[in-house]
Parts: C-alpha cells; sequence; structure tokens
C-alpha cells in the first residue's frame, strides 16, 4: 500500500507491507503519474554478510522490538516501569485533501502518524498516541525521515549574545545526537536541521529542512546505520512526558525542500512563519518602528526623564514607545535592580505614583502607540507571591538561582490563573498594544507541562486582549521557534545591539525567520555589550534589515548621528509594505569579509541589496557580488542610497558613486556588482526597480 502528499515544491511518499509505514521518498515533486509501488520495489536493499535475513524497516518510528540497529523512534513502558515493546500492525489510513492520517496498533496501543501540506509549500508531521491503558513514554519521535547520501547537516549553535551560527557537520558511521534541556528552544540548540547535499550553496543546489515546532526544548537524533541508511527524528527531551498517560503527541515537525539551494529552503520558512504561523491581530497594520527604554535608563525610571526620551524618539520616526523591566513591585520591595519582585505585578508607586497613565498620556501625544516588559514565568524568592505560595516554584526547593531568580509551576492550573489576572488587569487599565515577553532563566526541570502551561497562559490573554501583540525574548534568542510563534509576533534575536554581531545572525537566522518577526534595534554608540564603537550609518542599516528599532539614550545622539537616523528609518517606513512582506536571498559573496543579502518584493519588481564589510578583505579591491533570484531577462535601474558612507581611501571612479546603473537581471546574477572600497562596519545599500519595457 503506498501514498503520497505534495507541498509546493516537493514530495512525500510512503508505503506499508503490514506494519508502521515508511517514507520511500522525500525529495523534489515527482510527476503526477509516478508509480509508487514501482517507487517502493525500487527501494527494496540487498542482503549481505554480516546482516540479518531480513532488514528492518526505517519506518515512520523505528520499533525497538523488531530487530532494528539503530535509534527506535519509541521508548515506552507501562505504568510501573515494565519495558513495553508493542509489535505494530497497519490498520488505516484517513485521506482528505492535503492531508494523510496513517494508523497502526499493538497491544492495546494506536500510533498514528499524521502529515499536512500547508498552503505555505511546507509539511507539517506529527506522531500521536493512544493506549487503552496508562502508560509511559520515555521517548516519541515526531514522524521519522530518511536523510539524503551526500553533503552535510547545517545545525544552529549560540550563546547569550551570539545567536544563530551555523555549525556544519560531516556525516559518519553512528549518531549525532543534540539533545536541549533547558527548558526552553535555548540559545545553544534551536531547533532547526538543514540537510544540504554536496554542491549546495545559497543560490543552487539541493537541500532539505526541519524545524521542531515545541518551546521546552528538543531531542535530535541523526543517524547513519551501519547499513549505510540515514534516518533524522525530532521530539522532547528524554524523559520529558513525567507523568503516566493514555494520550500523547509530539508537535509538529515543520519540513521543506529546495531545489534552489539554501534560499529556497529559506524562502518557505520565512513564508511559513509569517503567513501561516504566527496570528497577528491586524495583518493589514504596518509594523511600527520601536523605541526600547532598557539600555537608555535600565531600571531607573523617572516620568520626566522618559517623557523627554519618547519626545526624541517619536521626533526620529518611532512608533511605539516600550517600557522595559523595573516599573512594579509588590508591598516589600520595587523593582531597582534584578533581585526582587518578580510575580508582583502591580504599579511600584514610588516611581509611578499615578501609575502609566501620564507616561501614556504624553506617548500617546506624540502619536506613538505603547509597549510594556513582562516576565510573567519566573519569580524572585524576595517577592510577595513567593513568600505567599513558595509551593509554586518549579523544581526542588534547594535548587540553583539564576539571576536571582526561581520558575513559577505552570502546569499548576492556580498559578496561570494568578498570573492571567495579575497581567490582564494591567492590560486592562492601561491602552497598551504590545508586551515584551521575557523569560530569564533556565529550567529546573525538563517537564512538556511547563511548555503545555506557557502556550495555554498566552491563549487565554491572547483571547482577552486580542489586539496586543507579544514579542518572545528569552535572554535575547533563548526561546525562537515556530511553537511559541503561534502565540507571539515578534523575537528579540538577541540581547546584544552591536550590528556587528547583528549582521551575521541575522544572515544565518534568515535561513529560518522572516523580517517582520525579527526585531533589530540601532544600539548606543558604545555598545553595552561588546564595548565596540560603530558609525550610526552602520548601526541603523543592520537594523533596517528587519524590524527596526532604537535601543539608546537618544540624548548620546550628535546632530550628524540624529539626522542619519531619522534618515534610514524613513527609508524603512517608506518601503516596508513591501521589505516586510518580501524574502530574504543570502548571496554567496566571492569575498569572505562582505555579508550580503538580497531582499525581494514578493511581485518582484523590486528588491534591496544590502551589503556588509564585516572586516578587511584579503584583496586589494571589493569583488563583484552577484545577486540572485532575479528575472533574467528584465532590466533593472539600481542606486547606491548612501554614496556618503565611501572613506576617503574610495579614490576611483565606481559608477554607482556617482549614477544608478540599469542592467539585465542576468547581468546582475552572474557579472554581479561591484560596491566601492569599504572599511569594516560599512554597510552598503542598492535599490533595485524593474523596469517596464
Amino acid at each position: 500500500m503506498e501514498w503520497r502528499i505534495d507541498a509546493g515544491g516537493q514530495t512525500l511518499a510512503l508505503a506499508t507491507s503490514g506494519g508502521i509505514p515508511e517514507v520511500i521518498y522525500w525529495g523534489a515533486t515527482l510527476p503526477a503519474a509516478e508509480d509508487l509501488s514501482q517507487l517502493a520495489a525500487a527501494g527494496l536493499n540487498d542482503i549481505t554478510g554480516g546482516m540479518l535475513d531480513r532488514l528492518p524497516t526505517l519506518s515512520l518510528s523505528p520499533e525497538p522490538g523488531r530487530a532494528f540497529q539503530g535509534q527506535p523512534g519509541h521508548l515506552l513502558a507501562e505504568a510501573d516501569g515494565t519495558p513495553l515493546n508493542p509489535a505494530f500492525s497497519f490498520t488505516h489510513a484517513d485521506e482528505a485533501a492535503g492531508h494523510l492520517a496513517l494508523h497502526v496498533r499493538g497491544d492495546g496501543i494506536i500510533l498514528s502518524h499524521h502529515i499536512t501540506a500547508q498552503p505555505t509549500g511546507v509539511l507539517t508531521m506529527k506522531t500521536t498516541l493512544t493506549a487503552d491503558r496508562p502508560i509511559r513514554v520515555h521517548w516519541l519521535a515526531a514522524p521519522v525521515l530518511p536523510a539524503p547520501q551526500t553533503g552535510q547537516m547545517i545545525d544552529v549553535h549560540g550563546k547569550w549574545t551570539r545567536e544563530f551560527h551555523l555549525t556544519h557537520t560531516n556525516w559518519s558511521p553512528g549518531i549525532r545526537l543534540r539533545e536541549a534541556r533547558t527548558g526552553r528552544s535555548g540559545h545553544e540548540h534551536p531547533p532547526y536541521l538543514i540537510l544540504a547535499e554536496a554542491g549546495c550553496s545559497n543560490a543552487q543546489g539541493t537541500a532539505a529542512a526541519l524545524h521542531y515546532a515545541w518551546s521546552g526544548g528538543h531531542r535530535m537524533v541523526a543517524e547513519e546505520l551501519p547499513d549505510g541508511r540515514r534516518q533524522i527524528q525530532f521530539g522532547a527531551p528524554i524523559g520529558a512526558e513525567t507523568e503516566a498517560g493514555t494520550h500523547f503527541e509530539t508537535a509538529d515537525l515543520i519540513a521543506a525542500h529546495s531545489t534552489t539551494g539554501l534560499n529556497g529552503i529559506a524562502a518557505a520558512f520565512q513564508h511559513d512563519i509569517r503567513d501561516r504561523v504566527v496570528q497577528w491581530p491586524n495583518s493589514t497594520r504596518p509594523r511600527p518602528v520601536h523605541y526600547n527604554c532598557w539600555e537608555a535608563v535600565y531600571f531607573r525610571h523617572s516620568l520626566p526623564e522618559l517623557a523627554e526620551i519618547a519626545t526624541r524618539a517619536a521626533a526620529l520616526g518611532a512608533e511605539r514607545f516600550v517600557l522595559d523591566d523595573g516599573w512594579f513591585g509588590g508591598q516589600r520591595n520595587g523593582r531597582d535592580d534584578d533581585t526582587t519582585s518578580l510575580g508582583d505585578w502591580t504599579m511600584d508607586r514610588r516611581k509611578w505614583p499615578e501609575g502609566l497613565h501620564p507616561l501614556i498620556a504624553h506617548i500617546h501625544s506624540l502619536g506613538m502607540t505603547f509597549g510594556l516588559w513582562f516576565e510573567p514565568e519566573m519569580v524572585n524568592p524576595d517577592s510577595d507571591l513567593f513568600r505567599a505560595h513558595p509551593d509554586w516554584m518549579l523544581g526542588p526547593r534547594d535548587q540553583t538561582t539564576g539571576r536571582h531568580q526561581m520558575v513559577l509551576d505552570l502546569a499548576n492550573p492556580a498559578v496561570r490563573d494568578n498570573l492571567f489576572a495579575q497581567v490582564s488587569a494591567i492590560l486592562t487599565e492601561y491602552p497598551i498594544d504590545y508586551i515584551k515577553w521575557d523569560h530569564n532563566r533556565l529550567l529546573p526541570v525538563v517537564d512538556t507541562a511547563q511548555t503545555h502551561g506557557i502556550y495555554d497562559l498566552l491563549s487565554r490573554l491572547r483571547t482577552a486582549h486580542p489586539q496586543v501583540e507579544i514579542e518572545s525574548c528569552a535572554s535575547g534568542g533563548g526561546r525562537i521557534d515556530a511553537g511559541i510563534l503561534a502565540h507571539t509576533h515578534r523575537v528579540w534575536l538577541s540581547d546584544s545591539n552591536d550590528a556587528l554581531e547583528r549582521l551575521r545572525m541575522q544572515h544565518d537566522a534568515a535561513l529560518f525567520l522572516p523580517a517582520a518577526i525579527t526585531g533589530s534595534h540601532v544600539g548606543p554608540r558604545h555598545c553595552h555589550t561588546s564595548g565596540r564603537e560603530l558609525s550610526m550609518s552602520f548601526r541603523a542599516w543592520v537594523a533596517a534589515q528587519r524590524h527596526i528599532g532604537f535601543e539608546m539614550d537618544l540624548r548620546e545622539l550628535t546632530e550628524a548621528e540624529a539626522l542619519t537616523l531619522a534618515r534610514v528609518t524613513a527609508w524603512w517606513k517608506a518601503n516596508r509594505d513591501w521589505t516586510m512582506s518580501g524574502t530574504i536571498h543570502r548571496l554567496d559573496a566571492a569575498d569572505p569579509a562582505v555579508t550580503a543579502e538580497i531582499q525581494i518584493a514578493q511581485d518582484g519588481n523590486r528588491f534591496v541589496l544590502f551589503a556588509g564589510q564585516a572586516e578587511t578583505s584579503a584583496q586589494i579591491l571589493p569583488r563583484p557580488l552577484a545577486l540572485t533570484a532575479l528575472d533574467p531577462e528584465a532590466r533593472y535601474r539600481v542606486a547606491l542610497l548612501n554614496p556618503e558612507d565611501a572613506p576617503r581611501q574610495s579614490r576611483g571612479p565606481n559608477a554607482l558613486k556617482s549614477a544608478p546603473l540599469t542592467l539585465s537581471g542576468r547581468a546582475l546574477m552572474t557579472r554581479g556588482l561591484l560596491l566601492p572600497v569599504a572599511w569594516p562596519a560599512t554597510m552598503w545599500v542598492v535599490e533595485g526597480r524593474k523596469l517596464d519595457d
């Protein structure tokens, strides 16, 4: 028995001979007339020495009781801990337009694999398990997929202030195991994997990719079996299901396939996140320019000072003012540092005797909306909430604190009710259109119930306050995945506002994240996380690559810096209608010192090239920069927006410094553009418009 399901440019074909079905093909779209029985027959392996007399199936959930030599797709036990190895048999398939569910049964357990073709061109896959009695699930993988026989694995690694860096790993016999056990997606191992075949680059070649849509940590197994077959598994960490039960399910595993290089993967994931996963309060509303006060005042809140800063922010083009940490407190303490008050979401009347009404009224008079910082999942031991409910803490009483805080047990309905009431009361009293929702501590235990709890709390708040936008921040980029983005609308990619760090982070994160949800702020002249000093032009243009904002004491700006920031912001606002709905394509720069991308409008009629000079080049002059994804037969007018950023060493007749050029898409994609000489920490910005012939 065989099936196929198609989405975008990919086909997934499956077959069974009576047991758990297996994937017989995952790749570029097959012809409509493809004979799936012949495809299944073509995948039958030989038998040779050193093997069993029958090759165990690499199924959607490889069975530990069927002599499978690799990592099994499930590890089950009776409620008392006795190992449980059902022999599953296929029962039936449910087929509907764009959806396939395959069911097997064994020993009172039904294992089902659900596959859906999404209109955005990705496939989503999920495993569910239902038992006729309470059992324990130590491990349950989403539908298991084969991996290609050539190329590399590319996954993501990072740390605080250095998120989203790519790790390239060659295949070898055995397992590459990645397990994120911090209770959140994590800076260290976000739940992404790209399988790039040999010869794949940004702009050409074949690749497949997976994104596990879960915010509570994950386990990934990439295994090459002794017989040479390769499998990929994703699921929650081992032991994350802490209670016996009768129903379990994985999160969605999102799958994309590309024959146009890594950019095909990027386009699929960007569109899927922006157009399917994120549930916008108002999808027609332009993305507003942010101002966040954190790196201006930290915990030092003063109405006159913040009002002055808000006035300057509005003059520079900001449209939303976000008041960060430090506005709240309990009966005993206010929030003057990070050691107290988390859990006490009431106004600190020492700082705000009239509440936030005077500040918000001033912000509204400037034409801006208002946003507010929360960290509801956490509690300080020095807080009224903790003193009243020490039993609400997650994990052992003698655990080590993190940033002077503990985690609240969101599996407890009373905890969720309390947090909902506190946060909702603030959102009801004040006209707030945005929450910066932070998460600054690793969890002391791994438990899927905690993640289900935060999803439930966010859903309740979204229902009660449907026009409020929410940003996911977790020590910066510690919780960025499609699971949290189904409940939020923006991510804070990193706590680093260093534009050089951001240039590379944003470049790599574009493989998975669209510009519209990726927050990027213009930071202080002297960066608070790296100590570097960078020009305003570079800082502003790096922020303009994504959802732009400012995060600095605006009173430090020189007149020239303010003019530059206002000009870049005005450009971003004038173009956001198409840049925030367009597609980011990474460029294969011939010069490794250059990090470059092109953002193309949905209709293909406009683009903007961002070429960041990250360091000194090895050669004297810039190498040509070939663009991608343009119409080869069309003619484009290209213009350099910031020729004034050329250094004094740029003395030659580079054409773009003085006038626009008109070139074909083919010329731009083959010979490419020659940009002026640049110092490190320079961003060249080139606009392109397709001409009518």
